[in-house]
């Protein structure tokens, strides 16, 4: 195949067809196929004179992909003609280099223009050479040469990552110097070295206030960015609303950033900001395109709010082309996750999985896994485990923390602590917030002990514990029976770690101790804590009083607990049951009057089950099931087999 294509150029060369041998070189390219030495050496040798046109053809060479092996044959005749020295030949040399090669290429030029300039600063910037790009930067404005908007855009690129922001404030003067603030490129990246570079607020909008346009989404998708990432959540939905006042749709990154200012907002700026999106929705035209992304702002929205109704009539409003981006599934199904709503979140994702058009990604398998720890569904939490090993990047359980993190819990809070334990141990880079995981899993699965031993492996590793590391840590000794290990862990998380305990941890410590019998020494801490008891401290301790038969102590903690939650049912029965064990049923009556009387129900229990892919779900007292009649009539029938069978 070479051979002929080598006897055709050949052939070509020697007749002086330059032209056609360039269409000859495009269908090279075209069938990815590259140059061989053989016909490189014949077409050098045959441009035996350093004329301009002949340069012109060897730049055409130095198009595209060049294998190393040829690159270094075309570039030793380039330097026998002594082409290196033209400006077109060198640029496209200096790009075909790594940093410290091309380097040397653009130092052997005598008298370089804007162009070989502009490729060396690209290659340093890509390199992460930010200092030395600048240097060529003074260089050229030493040399009285005019950089144009590719010089300031690679130039930008090297900044972006450096800490110097006294250097980019001077490109910055240049930049307005010479024209170049109307240039679109130029100052969408100068941008976006002071909004996501630099996270200088003021001098971003400053220079997006100065911008005179503003069509393109990318300034405005960087200020909101950069707002965001400030924790400035009234600013990022004040320009969201600018942006679809002015008619332009926000891109995904948009709306990762105003869904970012969404989840941190306060729950009265909440309700501010739907009246003023539904507003919006309320004014404008059906067939505007960005109504769409005013909605997936409200079921985020409506989902804070706990109003997963308004939240799915925000998402059924979203046009078919809208719903092509996993973003607004994303935000329907975290808005029932996070409201207790898991087969709701399921059943839309077995949706979503339907429609060819959309993928789910990690935000989406994160929160199905939620929704599969709160069901207990263990199959469709395997089944999304191999899905992401399978069709995800490779090696991403390894590295992405939030999937990882997000398998742990799944696995632990559906019962299979070995599977936990699996992807724990697989996991490349373990963060704090991934142990923090494996603890809680241990915790709950009673293995109490392993979960301290994590607090040595998370020091070994250089890691900080946090708030989350030692609530999970107390919940071990809790579940496990280890007082004293317990009491050390509270007693070191403050004097050792500088963690300082909140109304969680306390609730937990006295939970430890209420649970071995120590109930007056946990009434001490609830009396010397600097908070104010809640209905788990309470209940934790009446928990105890329950445990160890102290009904002297558990009816004046139960008072306690029905004055900081009247509406719990949990206090009643514990102290019911209490006052059973010493037979005063005339007290249990007492006690279950006082709940009719002031409305306290018994919350029913609650659970799922997941038959041949199908999840079924059951609510105690309800008949609502489709196949209640058939259950029950299945259910008395073993009951007489059991009857008739038992001795």
């Amino acid at each position: 195949m070479f051979s002929r294509w080598n006897f055709r150029r050949q052939s070509l060369v020697s007749s002086a067809m330059l032209r056609s041998c360039q269409q000859f070189s495009a269908a090279f390219r075209y069938f990815t196929l590259s140059p061989s030495s053989i016909f490189a050496v014949e077409f050098l040798h045959s441009l035996s004179s350093t004329s301009s046109s002949n340069f012109h053809n060897l730049s055409l060479l130095l198009q595209g992909r060049i294998l190393h092996s040829h690159l270094r044959q075309i570039h030793a005749r380039i330097f026998r003609l002594n082409a290196h020295q033209d400006n077109l030949v060198a640029t496209r040399l200096i790009g075909h280099y790594p940093s410290s090669f091309a380097l040397r290429v653009f130092n052997q030029l005598h008298n370089p223009n804007i162009f070989p300039f502009n490729a060396i600063i690209r290659v340093l910037a890509e390199n992460g050479l930010f200092f030395l790009a600048c240097s060529f930067f003074n260089n050229l404005i030493q040399r009285s040469l005019s950089p144009n908007d590719l010089t300031f855009s690679f130039l930008l690129k090297a900044c972006f990552l450096s800490n110097d922001a006294q250097y980019v404030n001077q490109i910055h003067t240049y930049i307005i110097k010479l024209g170049y603030l109307c240039d679109p490129t130029v100052c969408n990246g100068l941008l976006s070295v002071y909004a996501q570079g630099f996270k200088d607020v003021a001098s971003a909008h400053k220079l997006f206030d100065e911008m005179p346009e503003k069509v393109s989404v990318t300034p405005w998708t960087n200020l909101i960015a950069c707002y965001a990432r400030s924790g400035r959540n009234e600013e990022v939905l004040r320009l969201f609303c600018s942006m679809i006042e002015k008619n332009l749709r926000p891109e995904n990154d948009t709306m990762v950033s105003v869904l970012s200012a969404c989840s941190s907002a306060e729950i009265f700026d909440i309700e501010k900001w739907v009246t003023i999106l539904s507003e919006i929705i309320h004014n404008s035209d059906n067939k505007i395109p960005n109504r769409d992304s005013v909605n997936i702002a409200l079921i985020y929205l409506y989902g804070r709010l706990e109003n997963v109704e308004k939240s799915r009539e925000r998402f059924n409003e979203i046009y078919a082309i809208g719903k092509m981006s996993v973003i607004p599934w994303n935000a329907m199904i975290g808005a029932y996750v996070q409201n207790g709503c898991p087969m709701e979140a399921l059943s839309l994702f077995h949706l979503m999985m339907e429609d060819s058009n959309c993928r789910p990604n990690h935000v989406t398998m994160v929160s199905v896994l939620s929704a599969c720890a709160q069901m207990g569904d263990l199959d469709l939490g395997k089944w999304v485990h191999q899905y992401l090993e399978y069709n995800g990047r490779k090696g991403v359980l390894e590295t992405n923390t939030f999937l990882a993190t997000a398998l742990i819990d799944m696995y632990s809070k559906c019962g299979d602590l070995e599977m936990a334990k699996r992807v724990f141990d697989q996991m490349i880079s373990k963060d704090v917030v991934s142990f923090n995981a494996m603890i809680m899993g241990l915790a709950m699965n009673g293995e109490g002990e392993e979960a301290v031993s994590l607090l040595s492996k998370v020091q070994e590793l250089g890691l900080h514990p946090n708030a989350g590391t030692f609530l999970g840590l107390l919940c071990a000794c809790s579940h496990s029976g280890l007082s004293e290990e317990g009491r050390q862990i509270f007693l070191e998380m403050n004097s050792r770690f500088s963690v300082y305990p909140r109304l969680e941890h306390y609730a937990c410590y006295i939970d430890i101790l209420a649970r071995v019998g120590l109930v007056e020494a946990a009434l001490t801490v609830v009396d010397s804590m600097p908070y104010e008891p809640n209905n788990f401290v309470w209940g934790a301790l009446l928990g105890g009083c329950v445990l160890h038969s102290r009904a002297d102590l558990a009816q004046k903690v139960y008072k306690k607990l029905v004055e900081v939650d009247p509406q719990n049912s949990g206090g009643y029965v514990m102290l019911a049951n209490t006052l059973a064990v010493d037979h005063r049923w005339n007290d249990v009556s007492v006690l279950r009057w006082l709940m009719r009387e002031k409305g306290v129900k018994k919350q029913p229990g609650h659970s799922w089950i997941s038959i041949d892919g199908v999840v079924h779900e059951f609510l105690a007292g309800s008949p609502s099931h489709p196949k209640m009649e058939s259950i029950y009539h299945t259910l008395n029938g073993l009951v007489n087999v059991m009857k008739v069978t038992s001795p």
